[in-house]
């Protein structure tokens, strides 16, 4: 229950601010950018798998929601609405001749009990994470939206501009696709 009213709170706090800013407060919308900044940066860096491109999305989407800050009606979700644009910045970037593709970094650091643990740890999550940047753009953002930001399907679709119905299949065929890729490594470790 009170995790409940601490959520409304910060939810009424986050409105306030989101007029404040609307009516020119620069610190308002400063206070929702160190808010939202490390997940949308996290979020991008999983599509990009490049720091430097999240990095600068990052930085875009927020320069774009502070120009397009008027344009955002206070009952929406703000953070759908910040998703939305970082994903109209990346699929942008994505179609631009001039994209460079990265690898996707090998040293994830991973908790653990011990040295044994830590590297079977490190190993799975270094396949998984091989694995998600493997999906394609689409599925991999509706699988990330979904599992790391814990957005609804309604949510997912509002920023990806698709259906409710759409975002549901995404998720459930980036699901399927990493089952089928992760199941035989898995059961090979297993034996």
């Amino acid at each position: 229950m009170a995790s409940l009213e601490k959520s409304d709170a910060l939810l009424e706090e986050e409105q306030l601010l989101i007029c404040r800013a609307q009516g020119g407060d620069r610190q308002a919308f400063a206070v929702l950018v160190e808010r939202h900044w490390d997940r949308l940066y996290r979020w991008l860096y999983h599509l990009t798998h490049d720091r430097h491109t999240a990095e600068d999305l990052t930085q875009e989407s927020l320069l774009k929601a502070f120009a397009n800050l008027a344009r955002f009606r206070t009952p929406n979700n703000f953070h759908a609405w910040l998703f939305r644009i970082a994903y109209n910045c990346f699929v942008n970037q994505w179609r631009s001749p001039t994209r460079a593709r990265q690898p996707f970094p090998e040293n994830l650091q991973a908790p653990g009990e011990g040295p044994v643990e830590q590297v079977l740890s490190r190993e799975a999550l270094q396949m998984l994470a091989r694995a998600v940047g493997r999906l394609p753009a689409d599925f991999r953002a509706a699988f990330l939206l979904r599992v790391d930001e814990q957005l609804s399907f309604q949510e997912i679709a509002e920023v990806l501009g698709i259906r409710e119905e759409t975002a549901r299949w995404r998720f459930f065929k980036a699901r399927q696709k990493l089952m089928n890729v992760l199941a035989p490594q898995l059961n090979r470790e297993e034996v």
